[in-house]
């Protein structure tokens, strides 16, 4: 297979013969074989006669039909070529560098009152044991066909997964909202008369729904080539900006409140690459069972952290010159994205061109969402299972997009709260399914047949179970905005966040006994 065409159909089959392919379709040359498999429609009713006519069509333009079902292994790439393994550090490498993280980097001096250095450690190795959750989650991808959510019901259950995957939906929606406010700031900031920040999100929203729609071949392609205007105009935003880093003012605070500032800003870091791990499963679902996980997972771990650590190290720049320089200052209170505008603004006219790719980059973030909420909606029952992947595609994208039209002048506050409020549930959650692998299924491993059988699934009181006491945990320790939990106030003037640790921790020791006594009594 060449590198040009390992991507080129991924199609779902169903209820049709081969014959009814189109006449220009050679099935024995494609890299992914036709998914034969029968499926019903959702009701005896015209509805789903027309929603399997509309699936039938993405097949007819090549385009990716199949939703949450598990690819088989005559459904996937057949080899790997080199550059099908560098996809996997290239494709995390364009979504993460990307205008969010910018802004995410300016919170460390902006809002947590940290120096350039403290903010730039906590950044790195934040999201460096983020990313290390996320990749390792990735390497289930090859190995089983299912998508991460999906798997999650190997550890979770049947019922309670249906909680993870509305949390999950929560997040990946609430992502793509930071992204087209994000997006929509610096197109309106380009335009001060002009654009608003309004269509500035509709048109990011647009965008990322076209992508994401045409399906994974498409979506693996777009991010495949993506990052290379991305990284060239962050080099450009480095050159011009640096000469206005803050690199000698010290964090402000007594001793205990820095380090509470410190810890707080690193969760954030982290919560931004751990909520990776519930979808990095998805986009290697078509790759071979024999592929090697030890690449997968360096490939990606290097992908995210280089490319966040690119991405935070100048939002932190950034936000470090707002005390010294006025004009940061006023361009930081119209929106961090007006920020990133100003620090172009040396340039004059390429300055907004660079502004201008920097905005339309967030696609790149925006799509991996998009297109993975679309196929955990059908997770949520039978019938939304049957509702074609597409359709949910627009569903989620309309949520978020007036969610975005919404809450587009309080980015500041829903990146502070909402990021470390969503890392809390996937540590937790990582902490069942670590523990299911290695002390539970290490030596059995898993039926993937399985995957959408209740009867053979863990009923799920132990990882619920689990799951609550994680809760409560991360809720003790939990620092934000609008609530600091009675043990992360001992630390500081503002707390110190630590509840993804505690809620980690506190699942980890309570899973293995409730799985245990689950097992004896239930016996799956």
């Amino acid at each position: 297979m060449t590198p040009e065409n390992e991507f080129a159909t991924i199609e779902v089959r169903s209820e049709k013969d081969d014959t009814q392919l189109p006449a220009n379709k050679n099935v024995h040359d494609a890299p992914f074989p036709v998914d034969t498999s029968s499926q019903t429609n959702p009701v005896g009713s015209r509805l789903g006669s027309l929603l399997r006519a509309f699936e039938q069509q993405l097949i007819d333009y090549h385009l990716e039909a199949r939703g949450i079902e598990r690819v088989p292994p005559q459904d996937r790439m057949k080899r790997l070529s080199w550059m099908e393994y560098l996809q996997a550090f290239l494709l995390w490498v364009s979504i993460n560098l990307a205008a969010n993280n910018i802004t995410l980097g300016m919170l460390g001096p902006a809002v947590y009152g940290l120096s350039f250095l403290d903010s730039s450690l906590c950044a790195v190795f934040g999201s460096f044991v983020g990313a290390v959750v996320a990749a390792w989650m990735a390497t289930w991808g090859p190995v089983s066909g299912i998508r991460t959510m999906a798997f999650g019901r190997y550890s979770m259950g049947w019922w309670p997964s249906k909680i993870i995957v509305l949390l999950n939906l929560i997040q990946m929606i609430g992502y793509c909202l930071i992204d087209c406010v994000v997006g929509g700031q610096i197109l309106s900031a380009l335009t001060p008369n002009g654009m608003s920040v309004a269509v500035g999100i509709v048109i990011i929203a647009i965008i990322s729904w076209v992508v994401a729609t045409f399906g994974i071949q498409v979506f693996h392609y777009y991010e495949r080539y993506a990052f290379l205007p991305q990284l060239i105009v962050f080099c450009i935003l480095f050159g011009v900006s640096s000469a206005k880093f803050d690199l000698s003012t010290v964090s402000t605070g007594n001793a205990r409140t820095v380090a509470g500032n410190r810890l707080s800003f690193f969760s954030i870091c982290l919560s931004a690459a751990i909520t990776y791990s519930p979808l990095s499963a998805d986009f290697f679902v078509y790759y071979p069972e024999h592929t090697s996980s030890l690449k997968i997972f360096t490939l990606t771990l290097a992908g995210i952290v280089l490319s966040f650590t690119f991405a935070l190290i100048s939002g932190i720049g950034l936000g470090s010159g707002i005390t010294a320089h006025p004009e940061y200052a006023t361009a930081y209170n119209n929106g961090q994205g007006a920020l990133i505008v100003e620090a172009f603004g040396p340039l004059h006219g390429f300055g907004k061109f660079c502004s201008v790719i920097v905005a339309l980059g967030l696609i790149a973030n925006t799509v991996p969402p998009t297109y993975s909420s679309s196929v955990d909606f059908q997770i949520l029952g039978r019938y939304a299972e049957r509702v074609p992947r597409v359709i949910w595609n627009a569903v989620g994208v309309i949520i978020y997009t007036v969610c975005a039209l919404a809450g587009r002048s309080y980015l500041s506050e829903i990146f502070t709260n909402f990021l470390s409020l969503m890392g809390y549930w996937v540590a937790i959650w990582f902490a069942v399914i670590l523990e299911e692998f290695l002390i539970f299924r290490f030596r059995s491993g898993y039926n993937w047949a399985a995957w959408n059988d209740p009867k053979k699934l863990p009923i799920g009181f132990a990882a619920f179970a689990a799951f609550v006491v994680g809760w409560v945990g991360a809720v003790l320790c939990m620092a934000e905005v609008w609530y600091i939990g009675p043990i992360a106030k001992l630390v500081g003037d503002y707390g110190a966040d630590m509840g993804n640790y505690v809620g980690f921790t506190w699942a980890l020791l309570v899973y293995p006994p409730l799985r245990y006594l689950e097992l004896r009594f239930v016996g799956r």
